[in-house]
């Protein structure tokens, strides 16, 4: 693995995440935060145009190296790579995919996700099957071991909270498609609570928007491999296509990267106390830290926290909007893993590209509201939901 130094202590992943591999970094005024080599190009010594480990930006830069090292390490990956958001890092492993193959992909998506494979499957001749992933048998039905190239994974998934048995879904795959990856989208975990390439799967990524930047003031995307071979053939795209996170963004991403751990354990303390509260009022709340999900262990048994994105369920579309609309602290807002709550309505925002017949053939409730749990005090962010609630016509229960 990347980073990897059978020397030194294997540490915690708080530590790993805050200390960085002396060997990844090199510098030759030993500072203490990475520097932004803000450059596009870099000067050479021979006149064949080599003489250095670098040459231009879009092929490889210091800065981009030293957080891909960082994020490689964490993530447990052969090699990781930094992009420009967390839909071109998915659009970067969806050209491995050639005409006549298929994607095998969930049925409760990202809205984003779910646009960018209906795009491969009517332009690039690629076949999209939409499954319930919480049912491994389902996904197996619909495994070829000529045609299957890609299995896409969400756990939780986006928004429904649903729950994906990584470890048994990667066995089927590898078993009766050996040529075929399991790729997940471990956003909503982060490499803090999950890791998925350890589960199985062979490409791992995530939008570095949310948590692992934590401000929302940066885009990017993280893709880790397995493997040093399909490394080697994402960087050929991203070396072709100049979908590289600039130095810049990369030098964000790192800064968040090192507090994931403290935000992290506060915004999911904080989601927990959210859910009993809003299931106490009756509700129904989806979040695999309440023993009600149905998937509450085998959560468990993938990941080390249920994490801070949660949903609920009102029954009514109106009152749905009023408790959006009422609440104050809770920003309206697409996207998650901020320091601030947001609270939005997935049908009318981040999957509203979904359109309105498949969402009801999904069982995506038009009511729902997503709940993205910040590092507020936890009771202002009670004491807010409950006047929201009241506002939007509901008897709330102390």
């Amino acid at each position: 693995m990347a980073g990897s130094d059978d020397t030194r202590p294997q540490y915690h992943i708080a530590t790993e995440l805050v200390h960085m591999d002396s060997d990844n970094v090199k510098d030759n005024y030993n500072a203490a935060s990475v520097p932004i080599y803000q450059t596009a190009t870099f000067k050479q010594t021979q006149a064949d145009g080599t003489g250095g480990e670098y040459d231009y930006s879009r092929s490889g830069n210091p800065t981009r190296t030293a957080v891909e090292a960082h994020m490689a390490k964490i993530m447990r990956a052969e090699r990781a790579f930094v992009v420009s958001t967390g839909m071109t890092a998915l659009d970067v492993i969806l050209r491995l995919v050639k005409s006549g193959q298929e994607i095998i992909a969930g049925d409760d998506l990202y809205g984003g996700t779910n646009r960018l494979l209906t795009y491969v499957s009517q332009y690039n001749g690629v076949k999209v099957h939409n499954v319930d992933t919480t049912q491994p048998e389902k996904v197996a039905e619909r495994l070829d071991p000529v045609k299957t190239r890609l299995v896409l994974l969400e756990s939780p998934t986006n928004p429904l909270i649903k729950i994906a048995d990584i470890r048994t879904i990667a066995s089927k795959v590898h078993e009766q498609c050996p040529a075929a990856l399991v790729v997940v989208d471990n956003t909503m975990m982060s490499p803090l609570l999950q890791n998925t390439l350890e589960l199985g799967a062979d490409i791992e990524y995530h939008s570095g928007t949310k948590y692992l930047s934590g401000h929302h003031d940066l885009m990017a995307g993280v893709i880790g491999c397995k493997t040093a071979q399909v490394a080697d053939q994402l960087y050929f795209v991203i070396n072709s296509n100049g979908s590289g996170l600039g130095a810049f963004d990369s030098w964000l991403l790192l800064r968040g990267v090192k507090t994931l751990a403290i935000r992290m354990d506060k915004q999911q303390a904080n989601a927990e106390q959210i859910a009993e509260f809003l299931e106490a009022q009756g509700l129904k709340v989806h979040y695999p830290g309440l023993k009600s999900h149905p998937q509450y262990e085998l959560h468990r048994s993938l990941a080390s926290g249920p994490g801070a994105v949660l949903s609920f369920e009102t029954g009514d579309v109106g009152v749905s909007e009023r408790i959006v609309e009422s609440a104050r602290l809770w920003g309206i807002s697409v996207s998650f893993g901020c320091v601030n709550s947001l609270i939005s309505m997935p049908c009318k925002m981040s999957h509203a590209s979904i359109p309105a017949e498949i969402r009801k053939q999904r069982h995506l409730p038009e009511d729902l509201i997503r709940l993205c749990v910040g590092i507020e005090h936890v009771d202002d962010l009670v004491s807010d939901l409950a006047n929201a609630l009241r506002k939007a016509g509901i008897t709330v229960k102390q």
